[in-house]
């Protein structure tokens, strides 16, 4: 399941592109990678009906009963929007787009690993070799509880995105799933102001010609100092 993705792009192109009205988000650095449990950018409703590009943590509320441990290292990716869980957060209240430029699978192949990082490999996809932006369908809330033990607990704003069925180019690295991606500014448009019945069709497979394999971001060349804990997938639910 996607949990690592690329951003080379420049806020003056998600605000354009999203129509944003409020920035919160700071300096957005020229490439980023994202992990689960780490802050990563997204164009939300926010609570005072602004549309804001604001930087929020990348996993959303785990339901209780998958909970394990002290602590809820969160969801980042969501395969049922209709599990009762996931209900709450479907109105445009609770939706965002996840920019983007390029994201990961693991090989499916054990051992296989990259000699840079020393880990397993990833295969990297974006829409073509000049990796344009492009955005996950998701949905933030607000929230407390405890993320890390270490920690203890807090509040915090929260994200994750959709998956679907794979389409021919990713089934065979990633069988089970691949994120919803949006691809014009309309589905966009769509998925942060549409009603539920409406946006729900987004979740839907990319075309099997929507997206290319391309060579991981040079930001990939040395593996981060500390690898976050694995969340849950969300895939089953």
């Amino acid at each position: 399941m996607c949990n690592l993705y690329n951003i080379t792009t420049s806020q003056e192109a998600i605000r354009q592109w999203t129509r944003a009205l409020r920035d919160s988000l700071g300096n957005l650095e020229p490439s980023i990678d994202i992990y689960p449990n780490q802050p990563g950018p997204v164009v939300r409703n926010a609570p005072d009906g602004e549309r804001e590009l604001a930087n929020l943590l990348w996993g959303m509320p785990t339901p209780i009963e998958r909970v394990k441990g002290k602590a809820d290292y969160g969801t980042t990716n969501i395969r049922n929007p209709q599990y009762g869980h996931w209900q709450q957060y479907l109105g445009v209240e609770n939706r965002c787009v996840v920019p983007l430029t390029s994201f990961a699978e693991p090989s499916p192949t054990p051992g296989d690993k990259d000699p840079d990082t020393g880990i397993q490999k990833n295969y990297w996809f974006a829409l073509n070799e000049a990796r344009p932006l492009f955005f996950f369908a998701g949905l933030w809330t607000r929230w407390q509880g405890v993320r890390k033990v270490k920690d203890g607990p807090g509040e915090f704003e929260l994200y994750g995105f959709l998956t679907t069925r794979p389409n021919a180019l990713i089934a065979p690295i990633h069988e089970k799933a691949m994120p919803v991606i949006l691809t014009t500014q309309e589905e966009t448009e769509t998925w942060l102001s549409a009603p539920w019945s409406q946006a729900r069709h987004l979740q839907r497979t990319a075309p099997d010609d929507a997206l290319v394999i391309v060579d991981k971001p040079a930001t990939q060349i040395k593996f981060p100092p500390q690898a976050p804990q694995a969340p849950l997938q969300g895939s089953l639910f």
